[in-house]
């Protein structure tokens, strides 16, 4: 009977489609597992960057070399900008060396110091995007 057929013919191609189903979900979820891995190592990456960045500031930041010198120097500066701040700090949580209450402080002077672009120093070279970050801002 034909019937018997088109029915065994669909139940075949009901079964092939969810073959090809599971397949491309197995594909996809191991696709999912190594991008997450490759974020991973990205990011063990850039902690190493930073920690060889302490350590040469620590080794060499007073007498650094070449490209690190302006580096070294803006951290220097800002070092000692954070304590002259902390220091202004302690000085306002003092009670009794702080203007009487109810007084209006006009303005105040804040020396605001910006960073050279990073571009200006040599760093790590620029990963290239993958796939799924083509387009998107990091």
């Amino acid at each position: 009977m034909d019937l018997k057929s088109t029915f065994e013919t669909l139940k075949d191609r009901a079964t092939d489609l969810a073959q090809a189903g599971v397949a491309q979900s197995k594909r996809l979820a191991e696709i999912a597992k190594l991008k997450t891995a490759n974020m991973a190592e990205e990011d063990a990456i850039k902690k190493a960057y930073i920690e060889i960045g302490k350590l040469y500031y620590a080794e060499q930041g007073a007498t650094p070399d070449g490209a690190y010198a302006a580096a070294c120097e803006r951290i220097t500066a800002s070092k000692a900008l954070i304590e002259t701040n902390n220091e202004r700090i302690a000085e306002l949580k003092q009670p009794g060396d702080a203007e009487p209450e109810g007084e209006v402080v006009e303005s105040i002077e804040i020396e605001v110091v910006e960073a050279e672009p990073a571009s200006s120093v040599e760093a790590a070279p620029e990963e290239e995007p993958t796939e799924d970050k083509q387009g998107e801002e990091p």
